[in-house]
């Protein structure tokens, strides 16, 4: 996991393709001891919390990738305009955000992208009553290739404001808190998945 590597480039609006079984992985699945090894994780317990959710043993999916990162100013006006009116202008000096690349664990990719779009709307249903107005989270489909199964996966973005450093962190750790929180009890089907084209 992390920011290392960079991946090749999906022909899906030029995103780049989660290559989930890259040589830096740490597969918290069989390995959830490593968690320490992850410096993201390690530099931001809170992001540590929603890698063992996310990889525990009720949870449908499996984790890639992750970032931790402090959003340049044109990504902080962007939340800004996105966030609660108490967070935009004087008072909004800093964001967080991070991000982690998802995957089922039947199939390791989704098939189709409709299935990975039905989880997504899933996931976002469970997410709508949860009010955290200095938060923002987005979920991108992406291909994806995980050892010979290729498919699709998704991306989870998550974005916090603050007044400060400290208020922007406590921000994202509730907003980590949510998305841990509302991880949908099941998957979609995966089925073995055609060569990437």
């Amino acid at each position: 996991m992390g920011g290392g590597a960079t991946a090749p480039e999906s022909p899906i609006h030029g995103a780049p393709i989660i290559d989930a079984r890259w040589p830096g992985l740490i597969d918290l699945r069989r390995q959830p001891e490593r968690i320490g090894e992850i410096q993201e994780a390690a530099a931001f317990p809170p992001l540590a919390a929603l890698l063992e959710a996310l990889n525990g043993a009720h949870s449908p999916l499996w984790t890639a990738k992750c970032d931790l990162w402090e959003p340049e100013a044109v990504e902080l006006a962007g939340l800004a305009s996105a966030s609660s009116p108490a967070s935009s202008g004087a008072l909004a000096r800093t964001a967080l955000a991070c991000y982690v690349d998802l995957l089922p664990l039947a199939g390791e990719v989704f098939a189709q992208p409709l299935q990975a779009e039905a989880y997504c709307r899933k996931w976002v249903s469970r997410l709508a009553p949860v009010r955290l107005p200095d938060c923002r989270v987005d979920l991108v489909i992406r291909q994806a290739v995980a050892g010979e199964a290729e498919g699709f996966g998704v991306t989870a973005y998550l974005s916090a404001l603050g007044a400060d450093e400290s208020a922007a962190a406590e921000a994202l750790a509730a907003a980590l808190s949510a998305f841990a929180n509302t991880i949908p009890a099941f998957a979609v089907p995966a089925t073995p998945a055609s060569k990437l084209q």
